[in-house]
C-alpha cells in the first residue's frame, strides 16, 4: 500500500461528535481513526458474513484497515488512537434534506437492512441517522462503519428513536400530510422529536399504519419518561429485552416503510418534458449543443442546476465522472432519481434544491453539514432555462448571478431567453417590470467579464440562445475549439 501524505490532512468536522472515531481527508483519500473500544468492535465485525457480503454488494461503504500509516496518521492527529481504517470515497456528500422521497425512503429501508443483517451474527447499529448513508448515483451506501457494535442480550435497540426521528417522522409528514420533510430536516439537523410530530398527527391520523404504534405510543412514553431519573435503557436490559422483540420491530418498520408513497402525481415543472415551449427541431439543436460542450474535453464533476426531469444530465454523464443534478421541483427530482435507479445508474445523483436558497452551512458552528459549494466545485455547469426563473422569480441580479457562477471556478454551458418569450411573458405576467438588468446585451457583458464564450448558438424560434463558456480564472483552456465548431 502507497504511503499516505500526512503532511496536508483535514479532520471532517462533522465527525467530532464520535468520542470513539474520527474521519480525515488526506491526499490518499478517507480515512477513519478509531479508539481502542472502536478497534475491538471492528475486529469482530471484519469478521462477520453479513458485513463482507453487504460490503461485496456496495451496501456498505468498501473499508479496509492500514498499518502501514496508523503510527504517523494518529501522531500527526493529536489523539490517543489505536487503528486507522481506510474508506472508499464518496463521488459528492448529499445531505437528507436535499433527498427526494424515494431516496430517503431507501436509505431507510437500507439500514433496517443492516440492523436485522447485523442482529442475525451478534451484532446491532448503535446509530440510526439517515446522515450515516451516502449516494454512488442512485445506490445507497452506508458509511458509518463504527455505528456496528457487539449486541449485548437484553439490549434495546438504542438508535430506534433516531430512526424515528430521522427516517420515519419524515416519511409520514411527506405521504400521509402531503407536506415535504426537507425544510423540517434543514431546520431540525437531529430530525423530528416525537412529541412535535404527534401534534401534526390528528385522529384520524391514528389508525393510520405505523402512527399509533410509532408516532403516538413513543411522544407518551417521551412524555413520561424523557426527564425522570429512571434509567430505561437498564431497566429493559435488567428484564431482559429479547433480540426477537428487535427484529419484529425492524419487519414492521419494513412493511410499514416499503407501502409509504407520494400522493401528488403532477408538479408545476414534473410534466417539463411534454409540456415545454420548445419544437422538435430547437430540442434537438439544443442536446447537440450541450453535447458538443460536454465531449470539448474531459470533466470530473458536473453540475446540472435547475435538472427537471434530466435530459441534460443524461448527456452531461457521457463524458464527466460524476454529475449532480439539481431541482427545486421534489416531484420532478422524484421521477427523475426512480428512472435512474430502474436503470442502475451510479455517476448521476439528482438532489432536491432551490438555488435561491440552497443547503448553507450549519449544525455547531456551522461546520458539521457544509453548504453545497463547501462539498466540491463542479468544472462543469449545465444552466439551462433557469436564468429568468432565478432573476425573475426570484428576484436575484443578473449581475449577482453571473458572479457567483464565475466564483465557482466553472465552465458554463448556459441559456438566456429574451423577454420577447411566452415563458418570461408568463413569469412577467402579475409583475411590474423593473428588471431592467434582465437584458441580453447586460447578460453578455457580465458573461464576459469572467468567461471567454467558446460557443453561442440562437435557436429557431429566436429568443432562447446558448453560450458556452470557459472560466478565466482556470488555466486550462479547452483546445478542442474546432469540435464545437465543426
Amino acid at each position: 500500500m502507497p504511503a499516505v501524505a500526512i503532511e496536508k490532512h483535514s479532520a471532517e468536522s462533522g465527525s467530532f461528535r464520535d468520542r470513539n472515531g474520527r474521519v480525515v481527508y488526506t491526499e490518499e483519500g478517507v480515512f477513519r481513526l478509531l479508539s481502542e473500544h472502536a478497534l475491538r468492535q471492528w475486529e469482530a465485525l471484519s469478521n462477520t458474513v453479513f458485513f463482507q457480503r453487504l460490503m461485496s454488494e456496495g451496501k456498505i461503504v468498501e473499508t479496509e484497515r492500514v498499518h502501514s500509516a496508523s503510527r504517523a496518521l494518529t501522531h500527526s492527529c493529536n489523539g490517543n488512537w489505536a487503528a486507522v481504517l481506510r474508506h472508499q470515497t464518496v463521488p459528492f456528500v448529499s445531505y437528507p434534506y436535499e433527498w427526494c422521497f424515494s431516496m430517503l425512503r431507501d436509505a431507510a429501508l437500507l439500514q433496517l437492512e443492516l440492523l436485522r443483517a447485523a442482529l442475525d451474527e451478534g451484532m446491532i447499529l448503535k446509530d440510526a441517522s439517515a446522515y450515516n448513508v451516502q449516494w454512488q448515483g442512485t445506490r445507497p451506501m452506508f458509511i458509518d462503519v463504527p455505528s456496528f457494535e457487539e449486541w449485548e442480550a437484553g439490549e434495546p435497540w438504542i438508535g430506534y428513536r433516531q430512526f424515528c426521528q430521522l427516517h420515519l417522522y419524515p416519511l409520514f409528514l411527506q405521504a400521509y400530510k402531503n407536506i415535504s420533510f426537507q425544510p423540517w430536516l434543514r431546520g431540525q439537523i437531529d430530525g423530528i422529536d416525537p412529541e412535535q410530530f404527534n401534534r401534526l398527527m390528528s385522529l384520524r391520523d391514528l389508525v393510520r399504519p405505523g402512527v399509533f404504534s410509532h408516532v403516538f405510543l413513543q411522544s407518551k412514553m417521551q412524555a413520561r419518561y424523557g426527564g425522570a431519573d429512571k434509567n430505561i435503557r437498564a431497566t429493559l436490559k435488567k428484564i431482559g429485552f429479547h433480540k426477537n422483540l428487535i427484529l419484529s420491530n425492524v419487519d414492521r418498520l419494513r412493511k410499514i416503510i416499503r407501502h409509504l408513497s407520494l400522493k401528488p402525481s403532477q408538479s408545476e415543472w414534473s410534466d417539463y418534458e411534454r409540456f415545454h415551449n420548445y419544437t422538435d427541431d430547437d430540442l434537438d439543436r439544443k442536446a447537440a449543443f450541450v453535447r458538443r460542450a460536454v465531449h470539448s474535453r474531459d470533466w470530473n464533476l458536473a453540475w446540472d442546476l435547475g435538472c427537471n426531469t434530466g435530459a441534460f444530465s443524461r448527456i452531461a454523464s457521457e463524458n464527466a465522472r460524476y454529475v449532480v443534478s439539481m431541482d427545486a421541483d421534489h416531484l420532478a427530482v422524484e421521477r427523475f432519481y426512480q428512472a435512474l435507479r430502474s436503470e442502475g445508474r451510479e455517476r448521476i445523483l439528482p438532489l432536491v434544491m432551490n438555488l435561491a436558497n440552497a443547503s448553507p452551512d450549519q449544525g455547531w458552528r456551522g461546520l458539521e453539514r457544509k453548504s453545497i459549494v463547501g462539498r466540491g466545485k463542479p468544472d462543469l455547469t449545465l444552466c439551462l432555462a433557469l436564468v429568468h426563473h432565478l432573476v425573475i422569480t426570484a428576484n436575484i441580479p443578473l449581475p449577482e448571478l453571473v458572479n457567483w457562477l464565475a466564483a465557482l471556478g466553472t465552465d458554463l454551458v448556459i441559456e438566456f431567453i429574451l423577454k420577447e418569450d411566452p415563458m418570461v411573458r408568463t413569469l412577467l405576467r402579475n409583475k411590474t417590470d423593473h428588471y431592467d438588468d434582465y437584458d441580453l446585451a447586460v447578460f453578455e457583458r457580465c458573461i464576459s467579464a469572467s468567461f471567454e464564450v467558446m460557443e453561442r448558438e440562437s435557436l429557431e424560434n429566436g429568443t432562447r440562445i446558448l453560450f458556452f463558456a470557459h472560466n478565466r480564472s482556470k488555466p486550462d483552456r479547452p483546445q478542442l475549439i474546432q469540435n464545437m465548431i465543426g
